[in-house]
């Protein structure tokens, strides 16, 4: 019985025959047409199709002379994939328009016998100048830029016009799936400039893209904004140039006008500082504002947690050990407090709804992807909602803060309710001593004030954040006055400061406020001062304090 190895070795010589005729015949093809075919047996030796024999494109050449009619070998046959991007390019719309100019395969690549290949440095090398057979005033512009000084100088990282603009199915910069498109520039120009390895090879500004993302227009972009700055606004398109060219976009002597296409006025009274920074490489100004907040946010609301993590702890542990009875009877010492009059609860009412708005509007536009902000963003492109709504509920929160300092000042009822805000020596101590209390430093609970440091802190808290969100708010919205009239600085500090407070005043609700009216066990599962006015929260009487029945026509 033969193996299979055997018959292999049988068969194996004239099967190797058979390949070496099958090759020495392409050879001798080959010799056959260049016999006639000189100009083309010239082709390069480095030719995408140095290695394909004539017979690869070139059928019905068998018999000779050759038949007439034949038509020549397209292109399609091989390069399907590459056809059917040119169909969907702004090329092949003017072909069909039966624009005779209209570059084909030939004019952009070569000859089929004598084409480079396209990621070799030759070809892409010679690529501004094949563009610019047509486009020969946008060529002249980049060779005289950063990037075609670069690519003529031989260095094969720098971008080309197919870089930008896409290979075949090259699209107008109008259309929506262009990569050139407002909305794509920043990805577009990110394949180079957001390659850390690459900016270190050429020894480029590693964090551009990371700054540029992390400022407003970078944010706004992300969030699907057509009209916002890009890097083509500031740098320009094709020509580009670095910001030491005098002629450069960028240059310190030019950016009041690149700045003024948006903000009339920009850079008039004080140069336009640095524009790109992220955290490390910020002005000083803005390194203060973030080293301020990183000792004040995490240290206030490590407060917060403490002293109501303790509290709680303490009322679950009554609870629980049954020290502490679940209904509460009414004894002559124990009654309701009238906590917030009704223009009170209005305003209240209010100013959570504005600042709700506020804190979902402006975080959506540091956080587009996430879901709660995606309802926002759906008309972006085309409508941006987000701003006008955030603009909308910081008119309405400014607006019920005047009515309420307004209040104050015309309605003596609402002034002695308010003297219990008012900050005492006694609340630190208060204040302290629950603290030690929450945190088992002391077995005995301290007596608390009616209206006590956590209400005051509550107040003061909310007085303090709506002036600094109002200053900085206001800042960035006459963003084209201050950089008429201000330095940059300003701005920078004011998107600084606005963020940080946002996130302390947001997080400081949640764990304060929201514990103090909601989660805390006295008023679980909510008190409802803010809709009747009187707290389910007990308070014991003070030493000669009238019941409110009682009390004068001030707290009427």
């Amino acid at each position: 019985m033969e193996t299979g190895s055997t018959r292999l070795t049988r068969f194996s010589p004239p099967l190797l025959l058979l390949l070496v005729g099958f090759a020495f015949s392409g050879a001798l093809l080959a010799k056959d047409c260049t016999a006639c075919h000189t100009e083309q047996a010239a082709k390069p030796p480095k030719s995408a199709h140095a290695s394909l024999t004539c017979d690869t494109c070139h059928d019905q050449h068998e018999s000779y002379p050759h038949k007439a009619g034949v038509a020549k070998p397209e292109c399609t046959t091989c390069h399907a994939d590459e056809a059917t991007e040119f169909q969907k390019s702004v090329h092949s719309d003017e072909q069909k328009k039966g624009n005779a100019a209209a570059p084909d395969c030939a004019l952009c690549h070569g000859s089929a016998h004598e084409l480079l290949h396209p990621k070799t440095e030759a070809f892409r090398k010679a690529l501004p100048d094949q563009c610019g057979m047509c486009h020969s005033e946008i060529a002249e512009q980049f060779k005289t830029s950063v990037h075609g000084m670069a690519v003529a100088s031989g260095i094969g990282q720098a971008p080309v016009c197919s870089d930008c603009h896409g290979s075949h199915a090259i699209l107008r910069h109008t259309n929506v799936n262009s990569p050139v498109f407002r909305t794509h520039v920043r990805d577009t120009c990110g394949g180079c400039h957001g390659n850390v390895q690459l900016s270190r090879q050429m020894k480029m500004p590693e964090d551009r893209l990371v700054s540029f993302d992390e400022s407003f227009h970078g944010l706004a972009a992300k969030a699907g904004n057509q009209t916002v700055a890009n890097c083509a606004s500031c740098h320009g398109v094709h020509h580009i140039l670095p910001s030491s060219d005098p002629k450069s976009t960028i240059n310190p002597k030019n950016l009041p006008a690149t700045c003024g296409q948006c903000h009339p006025g920009a850079g008039k009274r004080f140069a336009i500082t640095q524009v790109h920074f992220i955290q490390g490489k910020e002005s000083q100004a803005v390194a203060w504002v973030r080293q301020f907040y990183a000792l004040v946010i995490p240290l206030t609301l490590g407060l917060m947690l403490l002293h109501n993590m303790g509290d709680w702890l303490r009322k679950l542990f009554k609870l629980r050990s049954r020290r502490l009875q679940t209904t509460v009877i009414l004894t002559p010492d124990l009654h309701p407090e009238l906590r917030m009059f009704r223009f009170e609860r209005v305003q209240h009412a209010v100013t959570a709804l504005s600042f709700l708005v506020l804190v979902w509007t402006g975080f959506a536009l540091k956080y587009p992807d996430q879901w709660w902000a995606r309802p926002l963003m759906m008309t972006e492109a085309s409508r941006p909602m987000r701003s006008l709504i955030h603009r909308a509920a910081a008119i309405v929160f400014m607006a019920i803060s005047i009515t309420h300092l307004v209040s104050l000042m015309v309605s003596r009822k609402l002034r002695h309710h308010w003297t219990e805000l008012a900050p005492k020596v006694s609340d630190a101590t208060e204040a302290a001593g629950a603290f030690a209390y929450n945190l088992g430093l002391i077995q005995t609970k301290p007596a608390r004030s009616s209206h006590s440091y956590v209400e005051k802190a509550e107040y003061w808290a909310v007085v303090w954040g709506a002036i600094v969100m109002v200053a900085s708010g206001c800042i960035l919205w006459a963003n084209n006055l201050i950089l008429s009239h201000f330095s940059k600085d300003w701005l920078d500090v004011a998107t600084s400061v606005h963020f940080y407070e946002a996130v302390l005043a947001t997080l400081a609700i949640v764990i304060w406020h929201f514990y103090s009216a909601i989660f805390d066990p006295d008023v679980y599962p909510m008190d409802t001062a803010w809709y009747t006015g009187y707290s389910v929260r007990k308070h014991k009487k003070h030493e000669g304090e009238k019941p409110e029945s009682e009390q004068g026509p001030a707290h009427k």
